[in-house]
């Protein structure tokens, strides 16, 4: 069968093929610097802007229109998801009904890269009479969102990514990072953590993930150990036959180390006779362990942060009770 011609076409345009590709570095480069800038910008009212949220009793109640309003919904989302208590409130929408969403316990956060979009700026002497404390993120902080607002938030660009400089690109990619980091400077405030994030989060994989315990994602059936005076080619048996790439040291039903590919591969380098040596030579004494009551995710920060691959798994008394490794997610 013939191929179609716009198909022989498009690959006989070698040279023009790798236009496309070039524009796309350049709009990731252009959008970098963008986001880079911001954090030369980052003064006082960011932290002001932190902790007027972190100390309102109601909603952040995020209010924006166009691509801002679709930027704001996520920052509101984010928010929510993260332990502070937000909700989108479409411009439009609050001049019909909606600004009774808002009370004096909440607090408004409004996004308008100009500064000067008419169903926002128009909503301001409103908030004002409600009692309602403001943050702006805007591009022009002399606006009059700029000069309505308690707090502002600088996201001004350069220019846009688009050619044209016309459709919101690096602007509404700052915007968003300027509400990410928000939302991340408000988790340390708050010292919201992996439980905390799995109480919202009970769906899907991500829930899954989080709400999982390390007992249920552990492996505990026939788990190879040796004990110290075993040699290692006895221990490389077992641990072959384990299928896990470690073996535990056993005093009894004590764990006195662990041996890992890791560490066999070290002791090759040190021993002639290494098969022939007792394994509690080449061990790795006191591994680290984690409580089979400790949350998967948790676990996989600890292996991550120290850089391993597995956790010895213990019960309230200390005992061994399995072994959880990085893939183990279920």
């Amino acid at each position: 069968m013939p191929k179609p011609s716009n198909v022989i076409a498009f690959r006989g345009r070698r040279a023009g093929a790798l236009a496309p590709v070039e524009r796309a570095r350049a709009v990731f480069r252009q959008q970098a610097e963008a986001i880079a800038r911001l954090a030369d910008r980052v003064d006082d009212d960011f932290a002001h802007a932190v902790e007027a949220i972190y100390r309102t009793r109601g909603h952040i109640v995020v209010i924006g229109v166009g691509k801002s309003g679709l930027v704001g919904k996520k920052i509101a989302a984010t928010l929510a998801s993260t332990g502070t208590p937000a909700i989108f409130v479409h411009a439009a929408e609050a001049h019909h009904g909606d600004l009774g969403m808002l009370t004096e316990r909440d607090t408004a956060l409004l996004i308008s890269y100009s500064g000067e979009t008419e169903e926002v700026v128009t909503l301001l002497p409103h908030l004002v009479r409600l009692g309602v404390p403001m943050i702006g993120i805007m591009g022009d902080t002399r606006s009059t969102l700029g000069r309505g607002v308690d707090v502002t938030l600088d996201v001004s660009v350069e220019r846009e990514a688009c050619p044209n400089g016309l459709a919101p690109t690096n602007s509404t990619l700052a915007t968003m990072a300027m509400g990410d980091a928000l939302a991340v400077s408000l988790i340390q405030r708050r010292e919201f953590g992996v439980d905390d994030f799995a109480r919202f989060h009970p769906g899907g994989s991500l829930g899954r993930k989080l709400l999982t315990r390390v007992k249920d994602a552990m492996r505990c059936l026939e788990l190879p150990c040796v004990k110290p005076t075993a040699s290692v080619g006895e221990s490389l048996i077992t641990m072959t036959g384990g299928r896990l790439g470690l073996v535990l040291v056993m005093e009894g039903d004590e764990l006195i180390g662990i041996v890992t590919d890791g560490d066999l591969r070290r002791a090759m380098q040190r021993y002639d006779d290494l098969l022939a040596r007792p394994v509690h030579e080449i061990m790795t004494a006191d591994p680290v362990t984690v409580h089979e009551d400790t949350l998967f995710a948790e676990a996989q920060k600890r292996m991550a942060a120290r850089k391993l691959k597995e956790l010895v798994v213990v019960n309230e008394h200390g005992k061994v009770t399995g072994v959880v490794q990085v893939f183990d997610e279920r």
